[in-house]
């Protein structure tokens, strides 16, 4: 009897500690924002009324919360799994919880990281130089929606893709290799919005310099969705535009002051890309981005100051679509997980019809200033 309590116990504490229990991650991030949004409408294209509005905002930018974890499977190989949301903590999203990352995988020593599920695009391997935070976070987004919203716009970026493998290779004297491969899962010759995607990048990470170059085609992009719905004015006939395509991106870093004697840390930064889009009459999106990061030596914690401009040359690969941008900020570590921003930026866009790329539907100005704090747990 006793032998039998004996491994009764034996066998309770093993199933307790046979899993390894997931973390719990996130961060809130929560700002204030003046904003104001400028847009003048050409009259003649039956456009609304011509937009002039500043206001005061309290935003969440991509506040989140997730589980992670791994699990052995053998001496070489894991089970690694997670399940990651955003969610709006101001309150004026009609949807709670947004899906982010959320993936289950294999890690090996020898053969990397096999994650199936929704993945972050090839393309977020290459955001060293992309230094904006909050309002102005990654590149913006690249139409007007549907009910002519007022927004920042500029060149495509990609972000997260559905139904989606990647494969994050073993780093090989500082090179790392990441490939991807997103299911279109149409069982319907005739829909072309569902391809099978793929991209790659390669990027090699020095101690005082960064290179990247990737490629990525039919794979899902921020700031739309794979279609925008237009009216066509003289039949009053809904037009649907295909942005279908692939793109180019290639990234440099170079921190300045390991190569000349200053005082202060200074990364310049670089982000060229070509974006080639699938529908008629379409011209080569052309997207610049240069960044400078600026250490501040003279404060109790880490501290560091930047500026981004960003131009977008036939934005959506619309002729004469053109968008200009520049951010100043700053980030102030309270400790390592509580850090404080500020910024202040302005963009400008003539924005385009995309049936008619010689009709101008309007001239955007969009000026943000903000500051807040982020919390990572």
């Amino acid at each position: 009897m006793k032998n039998l309590l004996l491994a009764s116990i034996v066998t309770i504490l093993y199933a307790s500690t046979a899993y390894a229990a997931p973390e719990i991650y996130g961060k809130a991030f929560v700002m204030a924002d003046y904003v104001d949004e400028e847009a003048d409408y050409d009259d003649s294209n039956n456009t609304p009324e011509d937009a002039d509005e500043n206001s005061l905002q309290i935003n969440s930018h991509f506040s989140r919360i997730g589980l992670r974890g791994e699990e052995a499977i053998t001496d070489n190989t894991d089970v690694i799994y997670r399940l990651e949301y955003g969610i709006d903590i101001d309150g004026d999203d009609s949807r709670t919880f947004q899906s982010r990352d959320t993936y289950l995988g294999l890690k090996n020593n020898d053969y990397g990281e096999l994650r199936v599920g929704r993945n972050s695009s090839v393309f977020s391997y290459l955001y060293g130089p992309i230094l904006n935070r909050g309002y102005w976070d990654n590149l913006g987004v690249r139409t007007i929606d549907d009910d002519r919203t007022v927004a920042a716009l500029n060149m495509l970026d990609y972000t997260r893709s559905s139904n989606s493998a990647l494969w994050i290779a073993p780093k090989y004297n500082d090179l790392q290799f990441v490939a991807q491969y997103k299911a279109g899962e149409s069982f319907n010759d005739d829909d072309d919005s569902r391809q099978d995607g793929y991209g790659a990048v390669l990027k090699l990470d020095k101690d005082s310099y960064t290179l990247g170059i990737g490629y990525s085609k039919d794979i899902e992009a921020s700031g739309s969705i794979n279609t925008l719905d237009l009216v066509d004015n003289a039949n009053d006939e809904e037009q649907r535009v295909d942005y279908g395509g692939d793109a180019v991106r290639g990234t440099v870093t170079v921190d300045i002051d390991k190569y000349i004697d200053i005082a202060t840390p200074v990364t310049l930064g670089a982000v060229l890309q070509q974006a080639d889009y699938e529908f008629r009459g379409s011209d080569k999106e052309k997207g610049l981005i240069l960044s400078s990061k600026i250490g501040l030596t003279n404060l109790a914690r880490p501290a560091f100051m930047y500026i981004q401009y960003n131009k977008t040359d036939n934005l959506n690969g619309i002729r004469d679509n053109d968008s200009d941008q520049i951010v100043v900020g700053t980030e102030y570590s309270f400790k390592d997980n509580i850090i404080g921003h500020a910024y202040i930026g302005q963009n400008w866009a003539d924005y385009t019809s995309p049936t008619d790329p010689t009709n101008s539907v309007a001239d955007i100005k969009v000026f943000a200033a903000g500051a807040g704090i982020e919390y990572l747990f």
